[in-house]
């Protein structure tokens, strides 16, 4: 995973990737509670092949939110997913008792 200078930086990303002709999803973080990864704001694009940039938890929840965008890319229907503290058996989670919301989205 990378952690670009900005969140500038990952839309740039995902505007070279919209110019070679990908499907780009983008991942944001719309809502924080308690102690939040990722302030808000924070995103992760998901390219149509599975390559992405940026982090919307530091890594806590990246493989769950890398598979929402790839639903949104198949359908081109927003999603949204909240995530907390994980049970630790299936559910992904956070490991800082915080809770974020994740709107993805289709970029074009």
């Amino acid at each position: 995973m990378s952690f670009p200078a900005t969140e500038a930086d990952v839309l740039a990303v995902a505007a070279g990737w919209l110019a070679r002709g990908h499907k780009v999803a983008l991942a944001t973080v719309v809502k924080t509670s308690g102690s939040a990864p990722r302030q808000l704001g924070s995103h992760i694009v998901v390219r149509d092949d599975g390559a992405f940039e940026g982090s919307v938890s530091a890594g806590c929840v990246e493989n769950a939110v890398i598979e929402l965008a790839q639903a949104v890319l198949s359908d081109g229907k927003n999603r949204t997913a909240s995530f907390g503290v994980s049970d630790g058996l299936l559910a992904p989670g956070l490991l800082c008792g915080g809770e974020i919301e994740i709107l993805v989205e289709p970029i074009t």
